[in-house]
């Protein structure tokens, strides 16, 4: 590996291309890989971060046929959707590919294919759900019903995602098919298992006793729970006819199944990445010198630690993950993201909303990280860490920095003078940083490592405010030198350990510190071991503003977009109120409706929803408390139109006798509104029948 230090294969889990990448994606996955990439780069390391689209299986399938078009239109439209985003947004993967390709359809067949051939599967004939309706098998997501582990009834026939447990769909209680909506009946069909009971002692050997102490707790707890519960062979094939054929004779009609076929995608987008630059791809999966890293979220952690790695096991020639660091979910203003239920801010809607600030969502999601527990991402939270972090801290120092050396010194760096204990002691605080952060990102916890980012900014803030060059420059131009060279070199530091974290933003301030023009560019390794990073008579740019304030107009205009899409997915999900008991039509004629008037209204007195009105019913004017203060105000309803029901016998209401109902109702928002009668030609007094 010539003078790299490391060799890495990271692997970020392959998006489903039934929909968008949304904030969840981002970070329990994507941000974290992506930090942890452009660390290792800047580090010297030789690294393939690889990723691609997950193009089979049953969400591509039900998508299709609830949107009324093919798999390969669904594919086509959310690959790209997906590819540009993870570019725009700056994600750095060395290669993005599909398991639609070529190249990934020959890898899964040959793997198949070699397991096949060594009798590492067993094949069985066994009783699978089958649509009537529908004339097909379920398999998976084609099937929900009650979880028979903790009782969720909306479990899938794959996993339940409310308690994690990893399903087939016969162990649905009250199964229930998604196509048709009727109840499936049992069908034989042959499948080859994987037998993962196999594979028992080399697992618990491999990570209970030999990752205990280095694998994340809600990782190896999953795993560890999984091997107690004893493994059992685990169907490789699904009766679908979208996703890879089955490559072996017996397999008309059968594909292999999604998660199968998708881990092998890790594979065989290393191979295009290797194809392309002209490399070999195999050290990258087969040599025990390579580190294999797998990012996912918690939901996929099985495939990843317990599936996968039995494949590899029985291909025989493959590595094995050295740590597979799982994040839990984030939620989306106190609710789970849900792409279905559309309550989730969808990366490429962000980006258009917010143009030019990848990094501030990039920074939240670090700084807010579900690693240990699932979280909560708010507008406000997003807000309030760019203007009170983002702009008052690091953009604040860097922005002193920049504009007080062109004012001082037309962007020269002055030649410092003396140091004084303060500036040497901030100069060796500042050196310690690679080392600081780099021992975060090393053991995963990216939130940690995004703070003592910070943490260099405050340092750099702190000395400024400390010695002050601003006055400094009216007595002592000769100190206020070494206090600039000194306050620049934080700035340079800060511009290189910024990277992985805020990758544009270290963009723009290497070329506002004129990074290109050094005779030696400043690496992690060097901002840890030397005080001078920008050397005297180096010129620096002009500043600019590396973070802009958000105000609150921008999060309202995304608060109320949510609460839009709440109000929508209320009114779909609204079922009917069921019927009373049955009346008998003398019951139903004693009902006197009338068409009235509201002439007076006013607020009753310390009571929070009551109005009372004067009400013109024809047959007279009388008085009636109704709860509709918190819709509408006195003066909003004097003059309505009314249906009110006027031989209800009186009621006593904070001792006013309220002689009647208005009848009401809720629109499909959910908001009061009156069931008006048709007010062209309506007198007072007249009957509703």
């Amino acid at each position: 590996m010539s003078n790299l230090q490391q060799r890495y294969t990271i692997t970020a889990a392959l998006p489903y291309t039934n929909g968008p990448i949304h904030i969840g994606h981002l970070a329990g996955v994507y941000v974290p890989a992506d930090i942890y990439a452009r660390y290792l780069r800047l580090t010297n390391n030789d690294v393939a971060f690889i990723c691609g689209s997950d193009e089979h299986g049953v969400a591509i399938s039900m998508k299709a046929k609830k949107e009324g078009v093919t798999p390969q239109e669904i594919i086509d439209k959310y690959n790209a959707i997906i590819k540009d985003s993870f570019k725009e947004f700056g994600i750095s993967f060395d290669n993005y590919s599909r398991t639609s390709s070529e190249i990934h359809h020959k890898t899964a067949s040959e793997f198949f294919k070699k397991l096949y051939d060594n009798d590492k599967f067993i094949e069985e004939v066994t009783e699978q759900l089958y649509d009537e309706e529908a004339g097909q098998f379920l398999a998976d997501r084609f099937v929900t019903g009650t979880c028979p582990k903790c009782g969720n009834e909306e479990a899938y026939g794959d996993q339940c995602e409310k308690c994690g447990t990893s399903l087939n769909a016969t162990d649905l209680i009250n199964p229930k098919s998604t196509i048709t909506g009727s109840k499936p009946t049992l069908k034989q069909t042959k499948h080859w298992f994987l037998p993962l009971d196999q594979y028992d002692a080399f697992l618990r050997e491999w990570i209970l006793e030999g990752h205990k102490n280095d694998w994340k707790p809600n990782v190896y707890g999953q795993v560890k729970s999984w091997l107690d519960d004893g493994l059992k062979p685990r169907a490789v094939t699904r009766d679908l006819d979208w996703g890879i054929p089955v490559p072996v004779d017996g397999g008309e009609g059968k594909v292999l199944y999604v998660w199968f076929d998708a881990p092998i995608g890790y594979i065989s987008s290393t191979k295009e990445w290797a194809e392309r630059e002209g490399k070999d791809w195999e050290p990258y999966w087969k040599d025990e010198n390579t580190k294999l890293v797998h990012f996912i979220g918690k939901d996929n952690i099985v495939f990843h630690c317990v599936i996968f790695p039995s494949m590899l096991k029985a291909e025989g020639s493959y590595i094995l993950p050295e740590n597979v660091p799982a994040n839990e979910f984030l939620n989306l203003e106190g609710n789970k993201l849900s792409t279905s239920k559309n309550w989730a801010v969808w990366l490429h809607e962000y980006l258009n909303d917010f143009p030019e600030q990848q990094d501030v969502l990039r920074y939240t999601l670090t700084a807010n990280a579900p690693e240990t527990k699932d979280n909560d991402f708010t507008w406000k939270d997003f807000q309030a860490r760019n203007n009170n972090e983002l702009v008052a801290i690091f953009g604040n120092f860097i922005n002193r920095v920049v504009v007080l050396s062109n004012k001082y010194y037309d962007g020269v760096i002055p030649q410092p003078n003396e140091f004084s204990e303060i500036d040497m002691a901030t100069l060796e605080e500042m050196k310690k940083y690679p080392s600081i952060i780099a021992s975060s990102i090393e053991r995963y916890r990216f939130r940690e490592a995004s703070q003592e980012l910070m943490n260099l900014a405050r340092l750099g803030n702190k000395y400024l405010a400390d010695e002050e060059p601003w006055k400094l420059v009216k007595t002592d131009e000769a100190r206020v030198q070494t206090v600039m060279f000194t306050a620049l070199q934080i700035a340079a530091a800060l511009a290189t350990l910024s990277e992985p974290f805020l990758p544009f933003t270290s963009s723009k301030l290497k070329e506002m510190l004129a990074f290109d023009a050094l005779d030696t560019v400043p690496t992690w390794d060097t901002v840890g071991a030397v005080s001078t990073l920008l050397s005297a008579a180096h010129t620096i740019g002009k500043a600019s503003l590396l973070f802009s304030k958000i105000e609150d107009a921008a999060i309202q205009v995304q608060l109320d977009k949510l609460e839009a899409t709440k109000k929508a997915n209320e009114a779909a999900n609204k079922t009917a109120e069921p019927q009373k008991e049955t009346i008998t039509f003398d019951d139903f004629s004693k009902l006197d409706l009338r068409v009235g008037t509201i002439i007076e209204a006013e607020k009753m007195k310390k009571a929070k929803k009551l109005l009372v009105l004067k009400v013109d019913t024809g047959i007279d004017v009388r008085t009636i408390v109704s709860g509709i203060a918190e819709s509408f105000s006195p003066e909003e309803v004097i003059g309505k139109k009314v249906t009110v029901l006027v031989n209800l016998a009186p009621r006593a209401l904070r001792g006013v006798d309220s002689e009647g109902m208005i009848l009401m109702t809720n629109d499909t928002n959910g908001k009061l509104i009156f069931v008006n009668p048709d007010t062209d030609g309506v007198v007072n007094g007249e009957t509703i029948n």
